[in-house]
């Protein structure tokens, strides 16, 4: 694996190499963890997809993306649209 050289102030290098010491890895190895660790707007946004498809199979009922973003409280939202939307292929079918 090729490495790089990262500058940042001698404080944040000591803080680093402190946080390394006691988690018993290198400082390359701390900050690869510490990347790993957040998530870039591009892979929130997929995961926020997934998360939103895996919500409709679930429930088995097609919220619009627009219905998820307008919910505050998501999962009892969920529950009223997905109830909501039920009743309406119930009574659409009835």
């Amino acid at each position: 694996m090729a490495s790089t050289t990262i500058q940042v102030p001698r404080e944040t290098r000591d803080h680093l190499a402190e946080l390394a010491r006691e988690r018993g890895v290198s400082i390359g190895q701390l900050v690869e963890a510490l990347a790993a660790e957040q998530p870039t707007a591009a892979q929130r946004a997929e995961r926020l997809a997934a998360d939103r498809e895996a919500v409709r199979r679930l429930l088995g009922v097609a919220i619009s993306d627009a219905e998820f973003d307008q919910a505050r409280d998501v999962l009892g939202n969920l529950y009223k649209i997905a109830a909501d939307k039920a009743r309406t292929a119930r009574d659409s079918a009835a």
